[in-house]
């Protein structure tokens, strides 16, 4: 049972900031456990290329949802946020303070404030619109899109494959417009929410994805995006250090063109992560090495030392 003492402590931050080490010596400090809000590593076949947690990182703190799914499995950031409500619920009857640790922004907002309610996808339906895909390409969409409701195509990315083909997809399955199902409500959270957001120097943080990169390579990233080239069209294969070595798997790029691609892609990535993190005025922004900092401001903020 939730109440007004149970706290979830959002821990973000761009890519390799340093947030997986500095949570579990949080974790520790307080007794407590980590969810996790990476949306890549739910993925069990993502060993290398999405740092997951070691497994004697995750033997140190229980953890919940790291490589949970298959890349073959549906999932959804509406799923993500009723699973972890529902965990949220079991896990404060005998904690007070968990930790929600992450850089996607998308999965921490569902979290903290909830998402509009989508269908799930028609299996169908999704099998007969790749086939148009494949066919005729992002602009049929696009025309489709505003054809059936142009409020969301004056509105949406209309770069942005992925979300013209959701919105095509829900017109279709439900005959409403995809707008219709965007009403921005926040929901009511039974539990106190606060945020901390980490950062770095921006040459310091690009040094260490860099560096990260090239360990990567190091551990057998190569291997792994062989091994799985197969799924290449599966969406959480659309993941940077994936892209590139697929492509050069099919001698688009030689092998140290992808690399830099990766390192390239992956700071432009963690530059997108700052600038969502950055929009939202509750987070309160650290530097990872600064742990008793970041203690204090816990502590000073739920007034309670001891949690059990």
């Amino acid at each position: 049972m939730t109440n007004n003492n149970s706290w979830l402590v959002v821990l973000a931050g761009p890519t390799a900031v340093g947030k997986t080490k500095l949570a579990i010596e949080l974790a520790e400090y307080f007794k407590t456990c980590i969810i996790n809000a990476d949306s890549r590593q739910l993925y069990k076949e993502l060993q290398i290329g999405t740092a997951p947690p070691t497994p004697e990182e995750l033997n140190k703190v229980e953890h919940y949802f790291v490589q949970i799914l298959s890349v073959k499995d549906y999932y959804n950031v509406s799923q993500f946020e009723n699973e972890v409500i529902s965990l949220l619920y079991e896990l404060f009857k005998t904690r007070k303070l968990i930790f929600l640790v992450g850089g996607s922004g998308l999965y921490i907002d569902a979290v903290c404030n909830g998402i509009d309610d989508m269908p799930n996808y028609d299996p169908e339906l999704r099998k007969e619109l790749l086939i148009q895909y494949e066919k005729n390409g992002i602009d049929w969409f696009r025309a489709l899109l505003k054809k059936l409701d142009p409020n969301t195509y004056q509105n949406i990315d209309l770069k942005n494959k992925n979300r013209i083909f959701r919105a095509v997809e829900v017109c279709l399955q439900t005959g409403k417009p995809y707008s219709y199902f965007l009403k921005n409500t926040k929901k009511h959270r039974p539990f106190k929410i606060l945020k901390i957001a980490l950062n770095r120097n921006r040459l310091e943080l690009y040094d260490i994805i860099n560096n990260r990169v090239d360990k990567m390579t190091e551990k057998g990233l190569i291997e792994e995006a062989k091994s799985l080239y197969s799924f290449k069209n599966y969406t959480p294969l659309k993941t940077v250090g994936y892209k590139e070595l697929f492509d050069y798997l099919e001698n688009k790029y030689s092998l140290d063109e992808a690399i830099d691609l990766i390192k390239r892609n992956t700071r432009k990535y963690a530059r997108k992560q700052l600038t969502w993190f950055r929009r939202d005025k509750d987070y309160r922004w650290f530097h990872p090495n600064d742990k008793s900092l970041i203690i204090h401001y816990i502590e000073n903020n739920i007034n309670e030392r001891t949690f059990f």
